[in-house]
């Protein structure tokens, strides 16, 4: 008996023809009509003999065609004499962390006051806790230490607002550029701005060391003001449009993005993306839905999440349009899941949080990532005694087991790996629960983009090198997704 092994597969119909994709290695292949057949009929029948084969498709195709298709079927584990074959996810022992980047936390403070914020470390501007120059030179060692094997680092500037400690910035960029010249490693500045503090000379500074900028705007006046106010209460859209358009008007080294953060009632993802995208121009726009927020009210209930991916699926839909034409309309959550398809990503881990990332505080804590600082989530050591490798290898070898737990069989297993940390803590308490409570719509967004993937890879195969694979030099950031 030759069994069927649905773990390890599934297919997408896209334009009457089917799309295979192979859960274990995350690749796509064309069915052609035999192989669609025998497929559906172990599908509907779990197992089958050689008598119930031969029987089914006799005088309908060749035994040498019939035979090709279900060793193509074995080879990819499709089916098996293995009645019980489980998933094929062997734990993983983690035990070296080849650091790439290190987000720096240089201050607490914020001179907004942002109703949604989950920075929990977060305060007012004259209480804002500044990293020391000295924490910044030590967690640029201990970054180059730790990626020694790196022929490139990024290094993150986060907050607060983190241009309201611009003079640590610049002094730790001096200090890094320096010293990964010194080692001839390539170095990398990413930083997440709300832009009110933006100035031409600043944004020159800026341009000069190739900085990789996201700015947070969540759309035109009337959503972005709900949310983005003024420590006193007022919208801030027209002082951030106008500094976005100043930035964006003398800012040429990298493509500028815009972050935007999707909360209760904000879901017309299409205005949003025609204001930022078309109106002021930002090279990439990425949505960011809430479903944990430490305040109820802010958080999509389940209806306006689904508002959401069909939002998302609209402007896949564009994109998909653009791509065929040869152009590109700056989608970046659509341009993340082309990028995935298109590498074949198997991911162990939901990201590089704690193997390639970490989080650096005020106080030099390494945290897993920049969402928990000042969380009650335990550091794993500290820019001057280095990484607590026991501890936070403990954590990764956790997560990455997937035993027990729903991912386990999961069709996106592979794409998702349990979903975002600290939307899990946040969520249920837990950084290692996976996020259940949108996974049904994550499975849809994935076969949704199979379809995309499919349609631009046979009809404009070059919009992927064109667009997709240079931004992830040119654009990607660790911060804006």
């Amino acid at each position: 008996m030759l069994n069927y092994v649905h773990h390890n597969c599934h297919d997408v119909e896209v334009d009457q023809r089917r799309v295979l994709f192979h859960i274990p290695s995350s690749a796509l292949f064309n069915l052609d009509p035999l192989s669609a057949e025998l497929l559906d009929l172990f599908k509907n029948q779990g197992a089958l003999s050689a008598v119930d084969l031969e029987t089914h498709f006799r005088g309908r195709c060749t035994p040498d065609s019939l035979l090709e298709a279900l060793q193509e079927f074995r080879d990819l584990e499709i089916i098996s004499e293995n009645a019980d074959q489980v998933p094929a996810n062997p734990k993983v022992s983690i035990e070296q962390y080849p650091l790439s980047t290190l987000v720096l936390n240089v201050n607490t403070g914020c001179n907004l006051g942002c109703t949604y914020c989950y920075k929990e470390d977060l305060t007012t501007p004259t209480r804002g806790e500044k990293m020391a120059f000295d924490t910044a030179c030590s967690s640029i060692d201990l970054l180059l230490k730790e990626g020694a094997s790196r022929e490139r680092i990024n290094i993150v500037f986060f907050g607060g607002e983190p241009l309201s400690n611009l003079p640590l910035i610049k002094a730790a960029t001096e200090y890094a550029e320096t010293r990964c010249a010194e080692l001839g490693v390539t170095v990398d500045f990413s930083m997440t701005t709300n832009a009110t503090l933006l100035k031409e000379d600043t944004v020159d500074w800026l341009n000069a060391h190739r900085f990789s900028i996201a700015i947070s705007m969540d759309g035109p006046a009337v959503i972005h003001d709900r949310h983005r106010k003024t420590i006193g209460g007022k919208g801030t859209h027209e002082l951030v449009a106008a500094k976005a358009r100043m930035l964006l008007s003398r800012y040429d080294s990298r493509p500028v993005g815009a972050r935007v953060t999707l909360t209760n009632g904000n879901t017309d993802l299409q205005a949003i993306h025609h204001h930022l995208r078309d109106e002021l121009g930002f090279f990439e726009v990425g949505y960011a839905p809430v479903t944990t927020s430490d305040v109820a009210v802010f958080n999509l209930d389940s209806d306006e999440l689904k508002t959401v991916f069909e939002g998302m699926k609209a402007l896949g839909q564009d994109y998909l349009e653009k791509a065929l034409a040869g152009s590109n309309n700056g989608f970046s959550n659509m341009h993340q899941l082309m990028t995935d398809l298109h590498l074949g990503s198997r991911k162990a881990l939901p990201c590089g949080a704690g193997v390639g990332m970490l989080a650096v505080d005020h106080e030099g804590e390494l945290n897993l990532c920049h969402r928990f600082t000042g969380s009650d989530l335990p550091t794993f050591g500290n820019v001057k005694i280095g990484i607590d490798k026991p501890s936070l290898g403990k954590f990764l070898n956790k997560a990455a087991d997937r035993s027990g737990r729903g991912c386990e069989t999961c069709q996106i297993r592979n794409l998702c790996s349990g979903g975002c940390y600290h939307e899990s803590y946040a969520h249920d308490g837990d950084p290692l629960k996976p996020v259940y409570h949108y996974c049904d719509l994550m499975r849809d967004w994935v076969d949704f983009g199979i379809g995309i993937y499919s349609r631009i890879i046979d009809e404009n195969p070059a919009f992927f090198d064109k667009h997709v694979m240079p931004r992830r030099v040119n654009y990607e950031t660790t911060t804006t997704h």
